[in-house]
């Protein structure tokens, strides 16, 4: 299996979809990560991420992963769908009520897959990804990102696979936007987006803040997770909201930002699966 970059990210999300308490049914994204991962014990809690919003009122949830052949390939068009009830119970919610991100653990799936002879294939995000002290020197304003997921619940129902969106940052990555461990991107961001991945991608090559050109270099960075954008209201204000795909007033002109908790919070939600 050669797979590049580019194509190892599309197996790092899943679509969920959520049966709502109030009637409905609505689309977020996904992706796998590892918690708690010790290399010398060959040991790690896989869970998937989202946004609290995704999941809230879900009474009915479903995820598809795709399998893999004997020989640890996937396979595409092959999938193995897992449904829940009381969907919204098997999350592990960000204990900072303003943070809006949750987790669940996926090894019981797994293993119920296993035991069903079904081999699964993913590949999940890992705290190597996240920025470093090196990362933080190199990094300017402006920097290309990649966001990975289901907007509008749109994705290749076929072979299982997100869609890919790049875009720049519209903030400085290392300041904290308005405060907040948050950074704003210029990407056109839709229902479905919430709880996308979104990292600093540079496949063969970038260039860093001082100039310095680094080729045949890839670089990816876990900058943050999407979870909400400016709207406007109905008095022409702009707000910033979880609910960007729902404006009181839809403009002429889109916005065509994004809002990302930082990707540091993501290890706060670790802490939950120590215990």
């Amino acid at each position: 299996m050669n797979l590049s970059i580019s194509e190892q990210l599309t197996y790092s999300t899943v679509r969920i979809e959520c049966e709502l308490k109030t009637g409905g049914v609505s689309t977020g994204t996904g992706f796998f990560f590892d918690f708690l991962e010790d290399k010398e014990k060959n040991t790690h809690v896989p869970v998937v991420i989202t946004n609290k919003h995704v999941v809230r009122n879900a009474k009915k949830g479903k995820i598809i992963i795709t399998k893999a052949n004997e020989q640890g390939e996937p396979l595409d068009t092959q999938h193995f769908s897992v449904s829940f009830e009381n969907f919204e119970s098997f999350w592990k919610l960000h204990p900072d009520s303003d943070v809006d991100l949750c987790a669940m653990p996926i090894a019981p799936f797994i293993n119920e897959a296993n035991r069903k002879g079904e081999k699964l294939f993913y590949i999940p995000l890992t705290k190597e990804l996240l920025p470093t002290e090196k990362h933080k020197e190199e990094l300017s304003a402006l920097e290309d990102v990649l966001m990975i997921g289901y907007p509008n619940g749109i994705w290749d129902e076929v072979n299982n696979m997100p869609i890919l969106r790049k875009g720049s940052t519209a903030t400085h990555p290392l300041n904290d936007y308005n405060g907040k461990k948050e950074v704003m991107i210029d990407i056109a961001a839709f229902p479905g987006s919430s709880g996308s991945p979104v990292l600093i991608f540079n496949e063969g090559g970038y260039r860093d803040k001082r100039g310095n050109t680094y080729m045949g270099i890839n670089r990816i960075i876990l900058l943050g997770v999407l979870y909400a954008g400016p709207q406007a209201t109905a008095k022409g204000e702009i707000i910033m909201t979880p609910d960007f795909q729902k404006p009181t007033v839809i403009s002429s002109i889109p916005n065509n930002l994004g809002l990302i908790i930082k990707a540091e919070r993501i290890l706060e939600l670790e802490e939950l699966f120590k215990e």
